[in-house]
């Protein structure tokens, strides 16, 4: 059992990070970015070439991170494989014990720095998490044929965005993927408790049961906040937040201190996920800190938080 499973089964309030492979292959730093989070996290969350950026696949450091005794989750997107290389890889992954997933659609290629590049989408999110269920359930490939040994099994999660408009498509969204198979979600980006709040109670009056886990980013400059905001569907970070990372920045200029505004951001984050678990909001956070991943045992010490 995957310790993301095992933390939401006991009543721990579950936590995971998210990191992206190298544009490389070079492994190095980012074993090293996530040895800082062993032991402090439930999860390490492998993004699969998020914004359809060429990376090294999400596989490949899935299983250096479970040689080197980091719990992975395998992201797994529809853009570029078919069902047939899906499953070849969820069988490839279960090979080295790696037992957890997240299936997404996946971002166009025109979004992306490959733009030449033919999406596939034989399967949406819903999809994948329809052929793993149905892969468990009868021992068959994605042909119907008998897998040798029988079939592995999977703590599989999907994604949600909590600010959408309008927001019964993305209950209904929702619904779709826990009957697909999704035993638990990571939302997008949240950056207030009240959005967080609305969302959580759409879901339990539609009767979805199913572990929500609060998407945390923390934020590092005014200039991020509001980029998020014009280019990034279901982020809407609050303009008294932008406000307070621009007047971090100026104070940092006049008595000349670096960073101001990616500290603040630390400590909106920390605030964040102590309001979240303290309130009993939702049972767990992703933390998404978008190549920072070295601050956040300091954004979990900050908010009170231990593994």
């Amino acid at each position: 059992m995957s310790l993301l499973q095992n933390a939401f089964m006991n009543g721990q309030f579950a936590i995971t990070a998210e990191m992206a492979p190298p544009k490389g292959y070079d492994f190095s730093e980012a074993l090293e970015v996530a040895a800082l989070l062993k032991g402090k996290v439930h999860g390490v969350n492998v993004t699969d070439m998020q914004s359809a950026c060429l990376k090294a696949s999400s596989l490949g450091l899935c299983i250096q991170l479970k040689q080197a005794g980091i719990e992975p989750i395998l992201q797994i997107t529809g853009r570029d494989r078919n069902r047939m290389a899906i499953m070849g890889d969820i069988l490839s992954a279960a090979s080295f014990g790696i037992d957890t997933i997240l299936a997404l659609t996946g971002d166009h290629p025109v979004v992306g720095d490959c733009k030449e590049s033919k999406p596939v989408y034989d399967l949406d999110s819903v999809g994948i998490l329809n052929m793993v269920s149905q892969m468990e359930a009868t021992g068959n490939d994605c042909g119907g044929n008998a897998l040798t040994g029988g079939a592995p099994k999977f703590f599989k999660g999907a994604a949600v965005t909590p600010v959408y408009d309008p927001l019964p498509l993305q209950i209904n969204k929702l619904r779709q993927k826990v009957e697909a198979g999704a035993r638990y979600i990571q939302t997008q980006g949240i950056f207030t408790v009240d959005s967080l709040k609305r969302f959580m109670d759409a879901v339990a009056a539609a009767g979805i049961d199913v572990p929500i886990m609060a998407g945390i980013i923390p934020l590092k400059s005014a200039g991020m906040a509001k980029f998020m905001n014009a280019g990034v569907p279901g982020i809407d970070v609050p303009q008294d937040q932008i406000d307070r990372l621009t007047a971090a920045a100026n104070e940092g200029k006049e008595k000349g201190i670096k960073g101001l505004p990616a500290k603040l951001g630390m400590e909106l984050a920390a605030e964040m996920i102590a309001k979240i678990k303290d309130e009993g909001i939702c049972p767990g956070v992703h933390i998404m800190s978008i190549g920072a991943e070295k601050n956040i045992p300091t954004i979990l010490q900050m908010a009170g938080i231990e593994c």
